[in-house]
């Protein structure tokens, strides 16, 4: 059957191909025709000119499309084909400003893991800033379109920089292929409930890494509240993290090895930097909630009217509470 829909599939775009070029080609022989019914060489130039856009669209389209020819990946450092990439490697890979031999003509093993280093440290500083700004999306955008919209889009902002930092000529073949390749590593892309443990684990350690009770000077009733938006921004970073830390280990592998212990690295690599970002955002997260709802609270108590010459008792004991709480409210602020 799959090779039926594959014939079918080539058959069809072959046929649409060739119905595409006679329709073009008719088009341009009965323009060229009216042109030369005006000037003799009015129609062999509409030709020659039509015939060179066509040409240099179909170049641009090939080197836009096209993938750069890649060697084998060695098995390890000692292999024989470790020299063959790391020459691959060092003609791909940009420069970095920091290197202490920029000019340095033969680039050996050692030239390129100083590069690779640095190179990482970039991509990882972006990869934290990111993902700090999708905690706070996660947190206050959280089941909303617009949340789910600004959360991906940072994500493919973390895949393409981490692209660019280690090409120094971009292939959007070569990307489309990052991003699946990310994707694929991803917890839920290939559902196996057994691997779900391990991703959700360094989520609750964050989410607990600071005392709640001394994060919420609201009290406890605000707790549940305060970690539902914790949890939320805390799950968001960590894609965030994987997604960059995934995509720059896979634009520095040089052996199998390294391909085999990428996806063990990233989870590990990514559960640290979760719990930097949660230690710096929880608190501003708390702080600024906290002081929301004080803000509300105090405005919404302001509504209740004083009580007046013969209103009720009722009304007497909400207005006296009232003013209780608003006080309360406002030294504790």
């Amino acid at each position: 059957m799959q090779q039926k829909v594959t014939l079918f599939l080539y058959t069809t775009l072959a046929a649409a191909t060739l119905l595409v070029v006679v329709f073009v080609v008719n088009q341009l022989s009965v323009a060229a025709g009216l042109l030369r019914s005006l000037h003799p060489y009015a129609g062999a130039l509409f030709l020659l000119f039509s015939t060179i856009i066509i040409l240099s669209a179909l170049y641009t389209g090939f080197n836009l499309f096209s993938v750069p020819k890649t060697p084998a990946l060695p098995e390890d450092e000692n292999s024989k084909l470790m020299a063959a990439y790391v020459s691959y490697l060092t003609r791909r890979l940009p420069v970095h400003p920091m290197h202490p031999n920029q000019s340095k003509s033969q680039k050996d093993q050692r030239w390129l893991r100083t590069n690779l280093k640095l190179l990482d440290v970039d991509s990882l500083n972006m990869t934290r800033q990111i993902a700090s700004k999708n905690f706070f999306v996660g947190a206050f955008a959280q089941n909303t379109s617009y949340g789910t919209t600004t959360s991906l889009l940072n994500n493919f902002k973390v895949l393409w920089n981490v692209y660019c930092i280690h090409n120094r000529v971009q292939h959007l073949r070569e990307f489309i292929n990052l991003v699946r390749t990310v994707y694929d590593c991803l917890p839920l892309s290939d559902f196996k409930k057994e691997e779900i443990p391990e991703h959700i684990k360094p989520i609750i350690q964050s989410s607990f890494s600071n005392t709640l009770s001394s994060l919420l000077p609201g009290g406890n009733l605000l707790t549940p509240f305060f970690l539902n938006l914790f949890l939320a921004g805390s799950t968001n970073t960590y894609l965030t993290c994987l997604v960059g830390i995934i995509a720059t280990r896979h634009c520095q592998i040089s052996t199998e090895e390294e391909k085999r212990e990428v996806m063990q690295q990233s989870k590990f690599e990514a559960s640290f930097m979760l719990k930097e970002i949660i230690r710096e955002c929880n608190p501003i997260l708390s702080v600024t909630i906290s002081k929301a709802v004080k803000k509300a609270g105090i405005e919404s108590l302001d509504t209740i009217q004083a009580p007046s010459t013969g209103s009720g008792m009722a009304q007497d004991i909400v207005s006296h509470l009232a003013s209780s709480l608003k006080h309360i409210l406002k030294e504790n602020g």
